[in-house]
């Protein structure tokens, strides 16, 4: 959102954030009361569309004005082209998961990577098929409801060490759900800063590789299992990958994201028809179901939109840019600021999509105050809220991994996780060395950003 709204002067005003403090104490302090109380997946049992509707209550009850107006605020936010374009894409993305897992794709890939991995490097072996199927599914959760199980029960037999598979498994699925042009966290990271996909996959993709090597090497040397095992032979078919790769290669490329991913379902679709395993009539339900599949998050960037313009036309994002700039000396600062915030409101939420869509619009009014370049902002905040919410002990990648040794003798906490975190340890790293030294930036400098254009287009659109 502008720091203007209706060409006029907005005056800072601290207590107009308190439908966000509402919403964020709502939503953190239910899942610590359930997680206090033994509840399973305790910080998502409280549906976030409902706590930001709350919140939204919240903002119509303290805010000035006739109702009716206020109604019209609401609805424009919830109008915003950047809103509808991400809320659509959600759509898009969860349609394509959706038939590509029915026509056997996840299955694919998962036995695909498993019989090409030689034994004695299974674990690193894990770490790179979680890596592949979340960059493939753009899901970090359903990579490890996927490949958990299998991973732990190789682990078990094999004496390794289960701490360390599990959190190989969590590192590589969050490596994927960091650059996966169809995750919730990349879709809502470049609409929220009005950049695209491709762009911040190239300046993510150079940050994300080194610490995925190093976290690569480091389980080939400290992964090996005590002894050899034979893993079975799996069948699968190498034409149910290729859904995912067109999808991941044409997005690099740079076509739209809606004739990406649409022509990524058409594709998923035929190669399921034609070996059997969805007719046309269940495609159109997977389609559907995976429109429904993200409705939580459909609706919540939706009404988020719509409480940010009240927010912002309240004085609220300015007054909060204010305090922060008085912190800020220059664009290194900056970006410090931006990968705080981030990090911040993922602890706080325990969910990297919603600390994204609440610290989407102050991060591009930090980009628009200091110069930052709007595709290193959206790569940091995805960075930033991945690497904790791929660390914090009550995130559901952590509690879903965990829970899935409560099987085997010697069940894994999630603090007995945390030096075993490496590639999220080296990400966050990396994300700090890029931004003072920034090797990072070559595909910034090939194609520099007009931010007077992207003012005057703003303006324009407003």
């Amino acid at each position: 959102m502008d720091n203007k709204t209706n060409g006029n002067n907005i005056k800072p005003k601290g207590s107009a954030l308190i439908p966000f403090i509402v919403f964020i104490a709502l939503y953190l302090g239910v899942g610590i009361i359930l997680q206090l109380q033994g509840v399973e997946m305790a910080f998502y049992q409280f549906p976030s569309p409902v706590a930001i509707l709350i919140a939204v209550v919240v903002a119509f009850a303290m805010f000035k004005g006739k109702m009716d107006d206020k109604i019209s605020d609401f609805m424009k936010g919830c109008g915003d082209e950047n809103i509808l374009t991400m809320c659509f894409i959600y759509l898009f993305a969860g349609a394509f998961a959706t038939v590509a897992s029915a026509m056997g794709g996840v299955d694919a890939t998962s036995n695909f990577g498993l019989s090409i991995i030689p034994a004695h490097y299974i674990t690193a072996g894990m770490f790179v098929i979680s890596a592949f199927l979340a960059v493939s599914t753009g899901s970090s959760m359903g990579t490890i409801g996927a490949i958990g199980p299998i991973a732990i029960a190789t682990a078990d037999k094999a004496g390794l060490s289960m701490p360390l598979m599990v959190a190989a498994v969590i590192g590589g699925a969050m490596f994927g759900d960091n650059l996966s042009i169809i995750s919730d966290t990349t879709i809502a990271a470049t609409r929220t800063q009005g950049v695209e996909m491709r762009d911040k996959f190239k300046v993510n993709f150079l940050i994300a590789l080194p610490a995925a090597i190093i976290t690569f090497i480091l389980l080939l040397i400290l992964g090996k299992p005590e002894h050899i095992i034979e893993m079975e032979q799996l069948d699968y078919n190498i034409i149910k990958v290729l859904p995912y790769v067109f999808v991941l290669v044409m997005a690099v490329l740079g076509l739209n994201v809606f004739v990406t991913l649409g022509s990524g379902i058409v594709i998923a679709g035929v190669i399921g028809i034609a070996y059997g395993d969805i007719t046309p009539l269940s495609l159109s339900q997977n389609i559907y179901s995976g429109f429904t599949g993200m409705i939580e998050i459909f609706l919540l960037s939706l009404i988020t939109g719509g409480l940010a313009y009240m927010v912002t036309k309240n004085g609220g994002l300015e007054w909060l840019l204010i305090k922060i700039k008085g912190l800020i000396k220059g664009e290194k600062s900056a970006q410090v600021g931006i990968a705080a915030i981030a990090s911040v409101a993922d602890m706080a939420v325990a969910n990297n999509t919603v600390a994204i869509i609440i610290t989407g619009p102050i991060a591009k009014g930090i980009c628009e105050e200091f110069k930052v370049d709007p595709r290193r902002s959206a790569s940091l905040i995805d960075i930033w809220s991945c690497v904790f919410q791929g660390f914090i002990p009550y995130g559901a990648q952590v509690l879903l991994a965990c829970s899935l040794t409560a099987e085997v003798a010697n069940p894994v906490s999630p603090l007995s996780l945390f030096p075993l975190l490496w590639y999220q340890q080296l990400l966050a790293l990396f994300a700090i060395l890029s931004i003072f030294i920034p090797y990072a930036d070559g595909i910034i400098r090939k194609r520099p950003w007009n931010f007077a254009l992207w003012k005057a287009e703003e303006k324009t659109a407003k």
